[in-house]
């Protein structure tokens, strides 16, 4: 079985078939990632399986843990709490995955999560939010990619086209990483919007990407502060999506010189923060 997604039995009701049908539908699989550094827990994380280095490395870059893929000695998959029946040894789940970092490289105690971290939920199970205000370490403001409006407004469709296990099950986010140009360097889908965007920005640190200057980071949802957060943690200068952005992603994008686009759609857009590195016509 596919460990992207299940299949389960249900009840399909239309007007069709007002009294419902019983078939067969594909769902998006959601499971625990427990992320140790150097063996002792660090967080836990509900994400679709997939790309898990990704984002963790993606998580640890967004968090301020690490600057760049050197920091990351070894990533490896850990035997988990579930037993084997055969030997009666704790089995390989691939949901538990061991991170230990360059040596020099510490964890600050205050960046130490202490709850599980849902699906819908990137920040809440850090000490606080105000941790996460973390100044940048990259001058975004100082990048002067320009983007063409009518590039911004193709990478709905283009993302949307990449989202092969939406298309199967409708559950999943999607984000993705475009040059100035709008070509996609990599898009990523998961159940949570925060997991997503950490395994773009985990690849883009695998890539040679990171800082991700000159790039669009965008999103399939809406643009919440976490995303804000990791966008400017990572370095991007232009922070796109479908939908609309909350009050506290446009001030961060405000603050850290970051292009927010929200409600790109169409042939529309709202350009909230620094619309002068979009390329207008006329």
């Amino acid at each position: 079985m596919s460990r992207i997604t299940a299949r389960r039995r249900i009840t399909a009701v239309d007007a069709s078939h007002p009294g419902g049908v019983g078939r067969v539908d594909t769902v998006a699989m959601e499971e625990p990632l427990e992320i140790r550094l150097g063996g002792a827990p660090y967080t836990v994380t509900m994400r679709t399986p997939g790309h898990d280095v990704e984002l963790a490395q993606g998580l640890l870059g967004a968090e301020g843990i690490i600057t760049r893929l050197e920091d990351v000695a070894t990533a490896r998959y850990c035997a988990g709490s579930v037993m084997d029946d055969e030997t009666g040894q704790p089995a390989n789940t691939y949901n538990v995955l061991d991170i230990r970092l360059a040596p020099g490289v510490i964890v600050p105690e205050g960046r130490v999560r202490r709850a599980v971290t849902s699906s819908a939920c990137g920040v809440c199970g850090t000490e606080s939010i105000d941790l996460l205000r973390t100044q940048a370490r990259f001058d975004i403001a100082a990048d002067d990619v320009r983007v063409r409006a009518e590039t911004l407004l193709a990478m709905p469709d283009a993302l949307r086209e990449a989202q092969k296990v939406f298309s199967s099950t409708g559950g999943l986010h999607g984000v993705a990483l475009f040059t100035a140009e709008g070509e996609m360097l990599v898009a990523r889908e998961d159940v949570g919007r925060h997991n997503a965007t950490d395994k773009v920005i985990g690849w883009a640190m695998q890539h040679g990407r990171y800082p991700a200057s000159g790039s669009v980071l965008f999103v399939s949802g809406r643009t919440s502060f976490e995303l804000a957060q990791k966008a400017a943690m990572a370095g991007v200068p232009v922070l796109a999506g479908i939908s609309a952005p909350s009050s506290l992603a446009v001030d961060v994008a405000e603050e850290l010189g970051i292009t927010l686009a929200g409600f790109v759609r169409g042939d529309r857009m709202n350009l909230y923060t620094h619309p002068e590195r979009i390329v207008l016509e006329g």
